[in-house]
């Protein structure tokens, strides 16, 4: 989930951006129609791009991207006028998920034009090794980015042992560590409906467990969403399952918890659980579902939707829970909701202690940014990756972890303090706000950077604004989350923002940035786990919806046997061995940042 939210936290993470499955341009395979560059094309230049008289299409296979074929609306318009070229998102979660879409563009020898793609199990080396990447060295030398951040980038290249600038890190921050990266909220938590929470007067929920009565009880208050449609406290969608059922693992992080293998490794290395083990956190949540199906609460679809599908029912407020911020906060916490007290807040579980990403002063390797070896015009693409990981780029590319985007359009200075605008206000940061058309028109959401690759930090500072990038640490906003919604959630939680009220409650537990990325496996060990993770997906999802307690209980004991007997021991003792080597890289940068 890292590399897919925050990912990006994510993802980014997370992974606010909107899935709209293949759009106009896109093949099957993801590539254009007319090939990488639209030979012989000129568009008409914008003020900026006199630099690049040919317009391209550029193919970007994109492992973090949530949305499949041609970039638009205002980011896109963003592009063409710098770069008079456009982005063709080549998204291997779309396209059915897992590696397949990468394997078959490897064994065609090109990935794409622009790369964003996951290191782990050597996969950064075998890039390189395979010829599929370019050395960037020639291409940066003389650029910002190497300015600003060669060490980061020294750093991520160490992980392969050809010399050259072959991937650029994201995320890369001067904050120490052991600070959260996430800003006001945390990558994880349970957020619901507020203001249905408030009207059963906030009740004390001491477990997970206890959430569910909760949950029952402001389904009971809203069963049909704001347009009239049924309404479930739990929606589930299986587009980023990979070695256990992505959905089961969120909640372990709400105890400190994040997936390795195998593994749920708690963030401060003191311990680590086989996700099988009858008490581990990942059963825990499994029979959590599978309690809030038996009340009525999940709904039905969760087996056969997307994330698309998804995000539409929280818009809607289909939806009265969400493990992410930037799920249930973003899709439905509009200003106009927000003025009537309605909004996704987090609700306090008494033995909670989330998990949190500590700042990356390396940089994150576990993704990287790369030019792909065929790219037709490298030398352009490297002016954009210099650009992304300018402050422009940062304020432009970041919405779904809180960059304000363009200035002059969500935002401006004011008295040397950066506000939002009147526009701002209403499209942040994922509204159907209709953008005037001089800055491309459409919806706002509709616009937003598809890449989903954090660059930057967005909480170290802009020095375009002596402010982070994040606009909701700004002092304006802060000073003006005045909305009845903002005000009942901080006048009962007695903190003005989630992180306070967390740090206050010690009920944060950051897990220090590091560039650790996990070691090439040996191809015995990948084709076991691919067999194992296939039966824990599969088993996870039918526990879940099993018909009653017998049944549930059957299809565990059916998990472990099978998945033991396809030799999953084998496979957990190299994820322990990498939960270890990761928590020990941590507490390095950790020591390394306290001796400086």
């Amino acid at each position: 989930m890292k590399r897919r939210v925050i990912s990006a936290l994510l993802c980014f993470t997370l992974v606010a951006t909107t899935l709209m499955g293949c759009a106009k341009g896109g093949s099957e395979d993801g590539s254009t129609t007319s090939g990488t560059t639209n030979s012989g094309t000129t568009q008409e230049e914008g003020e900026n791009h006199s630099k690049y008289e040919e317009f391209i299409t550029v193919d970007v296979f994109d492992a973090l991207a949530n949305y499949q074929g041609i970039q638009t609306g205002w980011f896109a318009k963003i592009v063409k006028d710098k770069f008079n070229m456009e982005l063709n998102i080549i998204a291997p979660n779309v396209a059915g998920g897992g590696d397949t879409l990468f394997q078959t563009r490897s064994a065609a020898g090109n990935l794409g034009d622009l790369i964003i793609a996951g290191t782990n199990n050597g996969k950064f080396q075998n890039m390189v090794k395979a010829g599929l990447i370019m050395d960037m060295s020639d291409l940066l030398k003389d650029k910002d980015i190497m300015k600003n951040y060669e060490n980061a980038i020294t750093v991520t290249n160490e992980l392969v042992k050809e010399d050259g600038i072959w991937g650029l890190p994201n995320s890369i921050s001067n904050q120490p560590p052991n600070v959260p990266s996430e800003g006001l909220d945390l990558t994880y938590g349970p957020y619901v409906r507020w203001d249905l929470y408030k009207e059963l007067d906030y009740p004390k929920m001491d477990t997970l467990e206890d959430m569910l009565t909760v949950l029952k009880d402001m389904q009971d208050l809203a069963p049909l969403s704001d347009s009239g449609k049924e309404a479930y406290a739990i929606s589930l969608f299986k587009d980023w399952d990979g070695n256990m059922m992505n959905n089961a693992k969120q909640p372990t992080c709400f105890y400190g918890y994040d997936e390795i293998g195998f593994v749920l490794a708690k963030a401060d290395g003191s311990d680590y659980q086989s996700i099988i083990d009858d008490e581990s956190m990942y059963i825990r949540v499994l029979k959590f579902f599978y309690e809030a199906n038996q009340m009525g609460l999940v709904d039905p679809e969760s087996t056969t939707q997307n994330y698309d599908m998804l995000s539409n029912k929280y818009i809607d407020g289909q939806v009265l829970y969400a493990p992410w911020p930037w799920l249930g906060q973003s899709m439905y916490n509009t200003q106009e909701r927000k003025e009537e007290g309605k909004g996704f807040m987090l609700a306090p579980i008494e033995d909670m202690q989330i998990f949190s990403y500590g700042a990356y002063s390396e940089g994150s390797s576990d993704t990287i940014m790369a030019i792909g070896s065929k790219a037709k015009d490298p030398e352009r693409l490297a002016d954009f990756i210099d650009w992304l990981y300018s402050p422009e780029g940062a304020e432009i590319n970041g919405q779904s972890s809180g960059a304000a985007g363009p200035e002059g359009l969500t935002w401006e200075m004011v008295d040397g303090k950066p506000v939002l605008t009147e526009f701002g206000k209403e499209a942040l940061p994922m509204s159907e706000t209709i953008v005037p058309d001089e800055w491309g028109g459409g919806a706002w959401k509709d616009g937003l950077s598809t890449l989903n690759f954090k660059t930057i930090s967005l909480i170290d500072i802009d020095p375009n604004t002596n402010e982070p990038y994040n606009y909701l640490l700004w002092e304006s906003v802060l000073a003006d989350n005045t909305t009845p919604l903002d005000v009942d959630w901080q006048t009962h939680m007695e903190a003005k923002t989630t992180l306070e009220y967390l740090e206050k409650n010690d009920m944060v537990l950051v897990a220090p940035g590091s560039s650790y990325v996990q070691p090439e496996e040996d191809s015995n060990i990948s084709t076991l786990r691919n067999q194992c993770k296939s039966s824990i997906v599969d088993y996870s999802w039918k526990m879940i919806f099993a018909a009653d307690d017998e049944t549930f209980n059957s299809l565990l004991k059916e998990m472990q046997d099978t998945v033991n007997g396809l030799g999953y021991e084998e496979v957990l003792e190299v994820d322990m061995q990498n939960a270890q080597d990761q928590n020990d890289a941590r507490m390095k940068v950790l020591s390394d940042s306290s001796a400086e």
